[in-house]
């Protein structure tokens, strides 16, 4: 199994900054990818911005050129760096984590892992 924990929610103004982190452990070999997904009131929980083992990140166009995100392997920790921001970005935020494919079936393994989700809320 892999355990993830978000923390750095917060309150913060528009135009402000935040820096969550996703602290990972357990089985993180079994994994090839990790992400970061929101959640707004009432809306669906979508993928925001990707990361591979190797640092390659993708990001939804909504975010694109205000987050990055980053992996610190030494740590196992999953960052996710949010400028710039605007109310709508308010949302839980949850990291979440992909089993690679080879992973897939073995005993004790899921198919994929998401965090408890933390909050982030962009008002004046």
């Amino acid at each position: 199994q892999v355990q993830l924990e978000e923390s750095g929610g917060g309150l913060v103004q528009p135009g402000g900054s935040l820096r969550l982190s996703c602290a990972a452990s357990g089985s993180i070999f079994s994994i090839d990818y990790w992400a970061w997904y929101r959640q707004a009131p009432g809306k669906q929980r979508n993928l925001i911005a990707t990361v591979s083992n190797d640092n390659q990140p993708n990001y939804a166009d909504s975010v694109q050129g205000r987050f990055t995100v980053s992996r610190d392997k030494a740590q196992n920790t999953i960052h996710l760096q949010m400028n710039s921001l605007k109310p709508e970005d308010t949302a839980t935020y949850y990291c979440y984590a992909h089993t690679a494919p080879e992973f897939i079936g073995v005993p004790d393994l899921a198919s994929d892992y998401w965090g408890q989700g933390t909050q982030v809320t962009v008002s004046s």
